[in-house]
């Protein structure tokens, strides 16, 4: 099943692969990789993860504070939010209908 990323999911993911690596030489590539794992397990087990809402999961990063937020659509796996765990954690709710 392939994956879509809403363009505001993208942006976050691109925002933070850089604030990682402005922290840290690499560390947004090592960032990079960890979602690319995430992404694998939301592919083996799209329905495992915590539910967020009836549409909505959420499938968290091992060794980053994120989590991937998505929806499993019928030909897809859309991915509405690169969402830091810490902040803003309704921030996701408007992006999409739950209905989509």
């Amino acid at each position: 099943m392939p994956i879509e990323f809403l363009a505001v999911a993208e942006a976050e993911l691109n925002e933070a692969i850089d604030y990682y690596n402005n922290q840290r030489e690499g560390l947004g590539f090592e960032f990079a990789a960890e979602v690319k794992r995430t992404l694998e397990r939301i592919l083996q087990f799209p329905e495992a993860w915590t539910r967020l809402s009836a549409r909505t999961r959420r499938c968290r990063a091992k060794k980053f504070p994120y989590g991937l937020v998505y929806q499993i659509r019928s030909d897809k796996i859309l991915i509405i939010a690169v969402m830091h765990s810490r902040r803003h954690p309704d921030s996701w709710k408007n992006r999409t209908n739950e209905n989509d």
